[in-house]
């Protein structure tokens, strides 16, 4: 049966972002990291189930405040082009001292889509308090983007906590090579679990809904997202 849940949003310091909580709550939880549409309507649905699942749901806000809600997609694009890796990996950890501090909250894991698939892999191989990483179609392009500062490979190898990585094999931003090397750095990490699921098909972005009208999309994410939800209960209880 799904948990009654709240949601509101938050600032921690000066950094926004979205709560969402189970009624009964179990000292679980995970930090969201979105795609480019920011805390849009998306990103907020995902929240709730999670929440609904039993676990606390505490969305990053990459653009301070802008979103698909109120923002064009072009600008957005634009934004996520100026994120610097060092300043953002701040921001993500002090929510998750947070999340461990005021929120009180035992074990946290990350979960992050396209920009924020690459941003949860760099910051499970930089914060070893998590205790999964999930990465859904990660956007680590070949050749890097200007601002990608970090090697997502390198440091995917270095994560300590269970990981959950998922690729469409259509993908027209992440070669085939790019996921290798991240399958590779996970598969050669002496601990910590790898689940890798490949999804024959499906394209880049295959868990917003806005990408469903192609029912490979809407098949890969109607499979892979119950996992995940099972993945994240299993890793943070």
């Amino acid at each position: 049966m799904a948990e009654e849940i709240s949601t509101a949003e938050i600032t921690v310091d000066t950094l926004r972002g979205y709560l969402a909580q189970p009624r009964e709550d179990g000292g679980s939880g995970m930090l969201l990291l979105p795609m480019v549409t920011g805390i849009g309507e998306q990103v907020r649905e995902f929240a709730g189930d999670i929440a609904r699942a039993g676990v606390t749901a505490l969305s990053w806000d990459p653009f301070h405040g802008r979103s698909s809600d109120d923002t064009p997609r072009e600008r957005l694009f634009e934004l996520m082009g100026k994120l610097d890796d060092e300043t953002v990996l701040a921001e993500q950890r002090r929510l998750l001292d947070h999340m461990f501090g005021e929120l009180g909250l035992r074990r946290v894991g990350v979960i992050g889509w396209c920009l924020g698939g690459r941003f949860a892999l760099l910051l499970g191989g930089r914060d070893d308090r998590l205790a999964n990483v999930v990465a859904y179609h990660p956007t680590v392009p070949i050749p890097p983007a200007p601002n990608h500062t970090l090697d997502a490979a390198e440091y995917a190898g270095r994560i300590a906590a269970p990981v959950m990585m998922l690729y469409p094999s259509e993908d027209d931003l992440v070669p085939r090579e790019s996921f290798e090397s991240l399958q590779a750095a996970l598969q050669g990490r002496s601990g910590g679990s790898s689940i890798v699921h490949l999804y024959p098909g499906a394209e880049h972005g295959f868990s917003a809904k806005a990408r469903h009208g192609n029912p490979v999309n809407a098949e890969a994410y109607a499979l892979s997202w119950p996992q995940t939800l099972a993945f994240i209960r299993a890793s943070t209880r």
